[in-house]
This record gives C-alpha cells, structure tokens and sequence, in this order.
C-alpha cells in the first residue's frame, strides 16, 4: 500500500504519468520554516524526511512517498508565494537570472526503512517585463509555487534555459521517484 504524503494536485498528475496511483493521500503537517544557516539542499532534503516519517508514523507497514521543492538563488531560498507582493518579488528577483530547483524525495518502506534522492535543475528566466509580471500575478498560477511560477504552465514561455529534470521542476522528479519506489518494494 503507497501512501502520497501530498495534497498536491501536480504530484498526483506526475505518478499517474508512471502509472502510480496512491492508496492514500494524507499530507503531512510539518514546519517548514528555514532553520538559521541551513543550506537550500538540506532543508529540501530534512523537509522531504520529516514528511515522510510523519506521515509513516501513522501509517506503519505502509510505504510512505513524501517530496519538497524548494527554488534558490544562491543561498537564498525563495518561498511558496502566497500573496501578490511575495509573487511579485520572486518573480522581480528571478526576472534575467539562472536560479536552481531542488525536489528531495524520500521513502520509507514498509518495514521503515528511508530511501531519499534529490533532482537538481538550472533554470534561467528572460528578463521579465512590468507588464509579464503583472500578467503572470494575475493569472493566480504562481499560487502556493515555491519561487512563484510554475514551470508547467504559461511561466514556462519565460523560461530562457532549462537544464535538468522538467518533472521534479513541477514537484516530483520521475526518474528518481520510481527507483525509490521500487527499491522499496512497490511493483510498478
């Protein structure tokens, strides 16, 4: 039995794509607040982690699927834009600029073993108008997206440059997700 510890809707998406459907989708509560001089790595990876064994601790035996995006540049890391101005200011910060998407995945078997893996990409946006920005926030698609885009959608005409894993851009990177689960013992 899998459990998707994610109420994301584009994750679901993306495991249908390998042809994965959850049994369960219980997301986790965690806090995911910045701790002071932790690096965009390893909070992508210590959030992914807690996810997992928190959603694993209310499912024992069950195979626990759990993954955090975080978008940086440089040592900055950018947050999930909420409101207006946070999505303004992403998007001014982004405008011109190569930044990096990193999604850690992490799974726990059923007999509690983790699993975890990380999918880094370079993305670099054109230099963003007035007039972009202002379309894009109106749009509402930036909503709850780290960085304030979503790569798999209109944000993706910005994009100048793109090197490495389009499916852990939008939140799950394929490639690394179903080695995991098959290394933990789902059939696929």
């Amino acid at each position: 039995m899998l459990i998707l510890a994610s109420a994301s809707p584009r994750r679901l998406a993306l495991l249908a794509r390998i042809g994965v459907t959850p049994d369960a989708v219980d997301p986790a509560d965690v806090d995911e607040s910045v701790l002071k001089d932790e690096a965009p790595r390893d909070h992508a990876r210590r959030l992914a982690r807690d996810k997992a064994v928190a959603v694993a601790a209310r499912h024992p035996g069950k195979i626990v699927l759990a993954a955090d995006t975080v978008v940086h540049a440089g040592r900055r890391i950018l947050p999930k834009a909420e409101d207006e101005a946070t999505a303004r200011a992403c998007l001014h910060l982004l405008s011109g600029r190569r930044h990096r998407v990193l999604t850690a995945v992490a799974v726990i078997d059923a007999g509690g073993k983790l699993r975890e893996r990380l999918s880094e990409s370079l993305v670099t946006l054109k230099p963003l108008t007035a007039r972009e920005i202002d379309a894009y926030v109106a749009s509402d698609e930036w909503r709850g997206k780290a960085g304030g885009y979503a790569l798999q959608s209109y944000a993706e005409a910005f994009c100048r440059e793109f090197r490495g894993s389009h499916s852990g851009v939008v939140g799950l990177p394929l490639y690394e997700t179903r080695n995991l689960l098959l290394a933990s013992g789902l059939s696929l």
